[in-house]
């Protein structure tokens, strides 16, 4: 629901608004002062070959992006604790993540001063804290997908088809901008909202894949 679109919004449109503004030449210089230089060179390496072919923002336009998308964040939160009611839900979660970033760049984290109101709301994000935490190694995720099965797709999901591709057949999905490395197998959902992929791995075995259908192109395989 509004929900999942509003953090399909923020993981996409706002999330490049905010990196763009935040890692223009004086944030990068205050987020990485006083660590080792190969560190800055293997983050910037890292972020480069994901953002190839990619269109950057322009420091002012990003800025001009970024205040709005805060004072549209800060209008929600007039009435609310969170943005959509009393209490947190995915959207909070997902716009939470690109401002946190930009907080934690003391150079660039003076945009806030305009929406008071949206550091109060991130004050009580934080204040969620983290849960409880246990070590979780990628080896030790495999093998709980290894031991599972997928669950079953409801016969009732909405099928909304843009692309003339039936169910069941082979395709491949990639992100329009960033990080465009392409995933293959067989598409088994495709509703409002997501692309769901099934795929068989020799160490994972069966798995399904979600997409959101936002910030990404779906192609058939021959």
């Amino acid at each position: 629901g509004v929900a999942r679109i509003l953090a399909q919004w923020a993981d996409s449109t706002l999330f490049w608004a905010a990196m763009a503004y935040t890692l223009q030449p004086k944030g990068a210089a205050s987020m990485w002062e006083g660590a080792p230089p190969e560190v800055a060179k293997a983050f910037a390496a890292d972020r480069a070959a994901m953002s190839q072919n990619m269109t950057r923002l322009r420091p002012a336009d990003a800025t001009a992006a970024y205040r709005s998308y805060l004072r549209r964040v800060a209008h929600m939160l007039e009435q609310n604790d969170f943005l959509l009611g009393d209490a947190p839900c995915v959207a909070d979660f997902a716009v939470y993540n690109p401002l946190w970033f930009t907080r934690r760049v003391p150079a660039m984290a003076g945009i806030f001063d305009a929406t008071p109101g949206v550091l109060q709301w991130m004050d009580r994000m934080a204040a969620l804290g983290h849960g409880e935490k246990e070590k979780f190694d990628s080896a030790q995720a495999i093998a709980v997908a290894a031991a599972s099965q997928p669950v079953a797709i409801r016969a009732d999901e909405h099928f909304q088809d843009d692309h003339g591709i039936a169910l069941g057949s082979r395709v491949s999905i990639a992100a329009e901008s960033f990080g465009t490395e392409t995933t293959e197998g067989e598409l088994v959902a495709y509703t409002r909202t997501h692309f769901t992929l099934r795929r068989s791995d020799e160490r994972a075995g069966t798995v399904h894949v979600h997409f959101p259908r936002i910030g990404f192109v779906l192609r058939a395989l021959a």
